[in-house]
Formats: structure tokens, sequence, C-alpha cells
């Protein structure tokens, strides 16, 4: 069969299906995938099971119009908010994307997540759908190799030091060349910009807190000043650390 009549084949039978048909719920029998799609408005419209379950609902209703930050730490919310808001734009997926949690020790655990525009039947574009996995099933997922595995280990442990990719390359065992080349090829991105995302990401959460200073924020990032903490910081965020920390104040009240 030529790609013309697959293509008509596909579109005749999606039209057939019922309205109400779904999909999703197929995700519920994959053992540790979320799945989730919102509208426009960035509000949920249907999750599955596993989702619910991790967000500490019983059923989906309950979930339907809730956004992200209803649900998550402000940081992480912002970063979702983020990457919706650039799909929506775009009309683009974003695949494979590392997000991260910080636990009470301050240990990164991270989830890798999916996500795709959602259309109507003309084409436009009316939501995001998407799907996350922990990191050990992620990993899995898109095949990576042991050597990435081995950096994100490393990483993991040494990211609040001054890590250069040189370092990181020579503990696996890799040029940073070949190091490079396949962080871009499972993360689509250089290992530089994972590193600092790890870092930016840890210091949002480091400055909500009460005594948070900016200052040792930043030395006990690695960063070599506080001058280029802001500058990273605010490339990331969008904010620079002062702005961020008082808007985030600004929100609890």
């Amino acid at each position: 069969m030529n790609a013309a009549s697959a293509s008509d084949l596909r579109s005749r039978f999606l039209h057939s299906l019922a309205p109400d048909s779904q999909f999703y719920r197929m995700f519920d029998h994959l053992p540790g995938i979320s799945f989730f799609a919102k509208n426009r408005q960035f509000q949920l419209m249907c999750a599955n099971k596993h989702f619910m379950e991790t967000m500490g609902f019983k059923n989906e209703n309950e979930l339907v119009g809730k956004e992200d930050f209803d649900l998550f730490p402000r940081r992480l919310a912002e970063s979702f908010r983020r990457d919706d808001e650039e799909i929506l734009r775009t009309g683009e997926p974003k695949l494979n994307i590392v997000e991260l949690f910080f636990n009470p020790q301050g240990i990164p655990d991270w989830f890798i997540t999916n996500k795709m525009p959602l259309r109507d039947k003309k084409g436009k574009l009316v939501g995001v759908m998407g799907s996350t996995q922990s990191y050990g099933q992620a990993m899995t997922i898109v095949h990576a190799s042991q050597h990435i595995e081995k950096a994100l280990a490393y990483i993991r442990d040494h990211f609040r030091t001054r890590l250069s990719v040189e370092d990181l390359a020579a503990q696996v065992h890799l040029s940073p060349r070949q190091l490079h080349r396949k962080f871009v090829e499972t993360f689509g991105c250089s290992p530089q910009t994972f590193i600092m995302k790890l870092r930016i990401q840890a210091a949002c959460d480091a400055l909500q807190h009460e005594d948070a200073q900016i200052s040792q924020v930043a030395i006990d990032l690695g960063f070599y000043d506080q001058s280029g903490f802001t500058h990273h910081f605010h490339k990331h965020v969008g904010l620079t650390p002062l702005k961020y920390q008082r808007q985030f104040r600004l929100g609890r009240r």
C-alpha cells in the first residue's frame, strides 16, 4: 500500500470512531506510564489511572479542569507551562524532556516526558497530550546506552560541583565529542545544557526556602559567582533569581 492510500485508510478509520472513544484507556494497562491531555487553557481534560492515582484522585472527573499549578510545586508547574506554550505556539512535539523532582535531601529524581500537539478535525491546535515515565523505565524506552546511564548517575551525584564535560566524559570512558553526540541523540541537548538545566531547577527549589540567600545558592550549586548564576538563571527561567524569589513569596501570601 502506498503512502497516500495508507493515509486515506487511516483517516477514514479515525473519523469512523465514536466521539467518546477513549484510546488513552490503553495506558491504564501499561505499568508506570502516566498519560494526560490538556485544552488550550492548560486545563486537564483526561488522564489515565496511573496519573490519577499519582495525583491522589479516585476518578477522572475530580481531575478535569485542574491546571498544573493546582497539582505541582510552582517551579515544576512553571516548567510544564513553558513546554505547553511552546507546543501550542509551534505545533511541534517535544520529546524526551528531562524533568526533575528533588526529594527532601535535595537529591534529584528524574523522569522523562513526551508531549505532542492535539488537533481537531480541521487541523486547528486544541491542546496538548503527553506521557510521563520514571527514569528507570524511560531509559529503557529511549534506549539509553550504558555510557549514558553511567553519565546520568555521575551527574546526579556531582551536579552541584563545577563538573566539566571533560571530567564527565573521562568518568564514562568516552571522548567529549562522543559524549556530546550520545546526549543529543538521547535527550536532544548537550551535556552542558543538561547539567545547567539540573542546576537551575535545583536553584528554583532552593530559592523557595524562606532563609535562602542568592549568593549562597550560587555557591552551593557550583557557580563561579553570583553574576554568572544570575545570567544563567535568567536565560533559563526568564527572571532574575531575586525576581523569582520575590514572585514566589508573593504567590504564597
